[in-house]
Protein backbone atom coordinates (compact mmCIF):
# COMPACT_ATOMS: atom_id res chain seq x y z
CA UNK A 1 0.00 0.00 0.00
CA UNK A 2 1.93 3.61 -0.71
CA UNK A 3 1.24 6.60 1.00
CA UNK A 4 -1.06 8.90 0.03
CA UNK A 5 0.05 11.79 -2.06
CA UNK A 6 0.59 15.23 -0.43
CA UNK A 7 -2.55 17.62 -0.77
CA UNK A 8 -1.69 20.25 -3.36
CA UNK A 9 -2.01 24.22 -1.83
CA UNK A 10 -1.37 27.22 -3.58
CA UNK A 11 -0.30 30.58 -1.58
CA UNK A 12 -0.76 34.74 -2.88
CA UNK A 13 -0.96 38.17 -0.81
CA UNK A 14 -4.47 39.99 -1.58
CA UNK A 15 -4.15 43.49 -0.40
CA UNK A 16 -7.24 44.58 1.45
CA UNK A 17 -8.30 47.99 2.87
CA UNK A 18 -7.47 46.37 6.31
CA UNK A 19 -4.38 44.53 5.96
CA UNK A 20 -2.41 42.29 2.88
CA UNK A 21 -4.08 39.02 3.32
CA UNK A 22 -2.69 35.18 2.82
CA UNK A 23 -5.02 33.35 0.74
CA UNK A 24 -4.00 29.61 0.40
CA UNK A 25 -6.02 27.13 -1.77
CA UNK A 26 -6.51 23.85 -3.24
CA UNK A 27 -6.22 22.60 -6.47
CA UNK A 28 -9.57 22.82 -6.94
CA UNK A 29 -9.41 26.47 -6.06
CA UNK A 30 -11.46 25.84 -2.78
CA UNK A 31 -10.24 28.27 -0.18
CA UNK A 32 -7.86 26.20 2.85
CA UNK A 33 -6.62 28.86 4.85
CA UNK A 34 -7.12 32.83 4.71
CA UNK A 35 -4.66 34.89 7.37
CA UNK A 36 -3.17 38.16 7.83
CA UNK A 37 0.60 38.36 6.50
CA UNK A 38 1.79 39.56 10.37
CA UNK A 39 -0.11 36.21 11.17
CA UNK A 40 1.64 34.03 8.40
CA UNK A 41 3.28 32.05 11.69
CA UNK A 42 0.07 31.28 12.82
CA UNK A 43 -1.25 30.50 9.32
CA UNK A 44 1.85 28.16 8.89
CA UNK A 45 0.75 26.38 12.34
CA UNK A 46 -3.15 25.73 11.17
CA UNK A 47 -2.02 24.26 7.94
CA UNK A 48 0.58 21.90 10.06
CA UNK A 49 -2.05 20.84 12.46
CA UNK A 50 -4.92 20.34 9.32
CA UNK A 51 -2.54 18.56 7.18
CA UNK A 52 0.53 17.48 9.06
CA UNK A 53 4.06 18.44 7.86
CA UNK A 54 4.84 20.39 4.94
CA UNK A 55 6.28 18.40 2.48
CA UNK A 56 4.17 14.99 3.98
CA UNK A 57 1.01 15.74 4.41
CA UNK A 58 0.46 19.34 1.90
CA UNK A 59 3.09 21.06 -0.26
CA UNK A 60 2.79 25.01 -0.30
CA UNK A 61 3.79 26.87 -3.40
CA UNK A 62 3.21 30.59 -4.89
CA UNK A 63 0.57 30.58 -7.18
CA UNK A 64 -1.87 33.53 -8.16
CA UNK A 65 -5.20 33.78 -6.05
CA UNK A 66 -8.23 32.66 -8.12
CA UNK A 67 -9.90 35.31 -9.84
CA UNK A 68 -12.96 34.69 -8.34
CA UNK A 69 -11.35 34.59 -5.15
CA UNK A 70 -9.88 37.89 -5.54
CA UNK A 71 -13.23 39.64 -6.90
CA UNK A 72 -15.20 38.07 -4.01
CA UNK A 73 -13.05 39.46 -1.27
CA UNK A 74 -13.01 42.80 -3.11
CA UNK A 75 -16.60 42.72 -3.12
CA UNK A 76 -16.83 42.19 0.65
CA UNK A 77 -14.52 44.63 1.21
CA UNK A 78 -16.19 47.21 -0.76
CA UNK A 79 -19.81 46.89 1.07
CA UNK A 80 -20.90 43.30 -0.66
CA UNK A 81 -20.73 40.95 2.02
CA UNK A 82 -23.07 38.76 0.81
CA UNK A 83 -19.94 37.66 -1.76
CA UNK A 84 -18.04 35.63 0.34
CA UNK A 85 -20.79 33.25 0.38
CA UNK A 86 -19.88 32.27 -2.79
CA UNK A 87 -16.16 31.10 -1.70
CA UNK A 88 -16.47 27.23 -1.63
CA UNK A 89 -14.00 26.72 1.52
CA UNK A 90 -12.07 23.11 2.41
CA UNK A 91 -10.69 22.21 5.66
CA UNK A 92 -8.67 19.95 7.79
CA UNK A 93 -10.03 20.07 11.37
CA UNK A 94 -12.49 17.34 13.57
CA UNK A 95 -15.84 16.80 12.47
CA UNK A 96 -16.64 19.32 15.37
CA UNK A 97 -14.43 21.86 14.30
CA UNK A 98 -16.44 21.98 11.20
CA UNK A 99 -19.78 21.83 12.78
CA UNK A 100 -18.84 25.40 14.29
CA UNK A 101 -17.25 26.97 11.14
CA UNK A 102 -20.60 26.15 9.24
CA UNK A 103 -22.12 27.92 12.17
CA UNK A 104 -20.17 30.98 11.79
CA UNK A 105 -20.85 31.29 8.44
CA UNK A 106 -24.36 31.36 8.95
CA UNK A 107 -24.14 34.26 11.02
CA UNK A 108 -25.13 37.20 8.53
CA UNK A 109 -23.16 40.48 8.00
CA UNK A 110 -23.52 42.65 11.00
CA UNK A 111 -24.46 40.63 13.38
CA UNK A 112 -22.83 38.69 16.40
CA UNK A 113 -23.36 36.05 18.50
CA UNK A 114 -21.84 34.64 21.95
CA UNK A 115 -19.97 31.22 22.61
CA UNK A 116 -22.91 30.34 24.33
CA UNK A 117 -25.35 31.01 21.67
CA UNK A 118 -23.19 29.23 19.08
CA UNK A 119 -23.05 26.18 21.06
CA UNK A 120 -26.96 25.99 21.43
CA UNK A 121 -27.32 26.51 17.89
CA UNK A 122 -25.32 23.58 16.93
CA UNK A 123 -27.34 21.67 19.60
CA UNK A 124 -24.52 21.19 22.04
CA UNK A 125 -25.27 23.89 24.52
CA UNK A 126 -22.66 22.62 27.13
CA UNK A 127 -19.76 22.42 24.40
CA UNK A 128 -19.37 26.44 25.23
CA UNK A 129 -15.77 25.96 25.91
CA UNK A 130 -14.90 23.57 22.88
CA UNK A 131 -16.80 26.44 20.38
CA UNK A 132 -14.67 28.50 21.45
CA UNK A 133 -11.24 26.55 20.77
CA UNK A 134 -12.70 25.92 17.44
CA UNK A 135 -13.47 29.17 16.81
CA UNK A 136 -9.81 30.26 17.50
CA UNK A 137 -9.00 27.14 15.07
CA UNK A 138 -10.41 28.58 12.64
CA UNK A 139 -7.87 28.76 9.69
CA UNK A 140 -10.12 30.75 7.35
CA UNK A 141 -11.04 34.26 8.42
CA UNK A 142 -13.01 36.43 7.70
CA UNK A 143 -14.73 34.13 5.13
CA UNK A 144 -15.44 32.15 7.86
CA UNK A 145 -16.36 35.49 10.27
CA UNK A 146 -14.95 34.20 13.60
CA UNK A 147 -15.24 38.48 14.46
CA UNK A 148 -18.81 38.03 14.60
CA UNK A 149 -18.58 35.90 17.59
CA UNK A 150 -18.02 38.29 20.80
CA UNK A 151 -18.70 37.81 24.80
CA UNK A 152 -22.22 37.83 26.09
CA UNK A 153 -21.79 40.59 27.37
CA UNK A 154 -21.41 42.50 24.41
CA UNK A 155 -17.50 42.53 24.82
CA UNK A 156 -15.20 41.95 22.01
CA UNK A 157 -13.27 39.10 22.80
CA UNK A 158 -9.66 37.50 21.61
CA UNK A 159 -9.60 37.28 17.66
CA UNK A 160 -6.37 36.27 15.80
CA UNK A 161 -6.17 38.92 13.76
CA UNK A 162 -5.99 41.42 16.92
CA UNK A 163 -8.68 43.32 18.46
CA UNK A 164 -8.84 46.43 16.78
CA UNK A 165 -9.15 44.22 13.66
CA UNK A 166 -12.21 42.54 14.80
CA UNK A 167 -13.44 45.98 15.75
CA UNK A 168 -13.00 47.30 12.12
CA UNK A 169 -14.05 44.09 10.55
CA UNK A 170 -17.41 44.39 12.30
CA UNK A 171 -17.47 48.18 12.24
CA UNK A 172 -17.35 47.94 8.52
CA UNK A 173 -20.34 45.68 8.56
CA UNK A 174 -22.47 47.50 9.67
CA UNK A 175 -22.54 46.15 13.49
CA UNK A 176 -21.40 48.94 16.44
CA UNK A 177 -23.94 51.86 15.17
CA UNK A 178 -25.53 53.90 17.75
CA UNK A 179 -28.04 50.85 18.57
CA UNK A 180 -25.08 48.05 18.89
CA UNK A 181 -22.25 49.20 20.82
CA UNK A 182 -18.68 47.45 20.36
CA UNK A 183 -17.42 47.15 24.00
CA UNK A 184 -13.66 46.94 23.58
Amino acid sequence: MSDPQPLDLFIDTVVTPLAPLLVVVDQASRLRALDFVDYEARCTQLLRRHYGAIGEGYTLQAAACPSAIKAALAAYFAGEFAALDEIQVATGGTAFQREVWAALRRIPAGSTTSYGALAIEIGRPQAVRAVGLANGANPIGIVVPCHRVIGANGKLTGYAGGLSRKAWLLAHEGHGGPTQPLLV
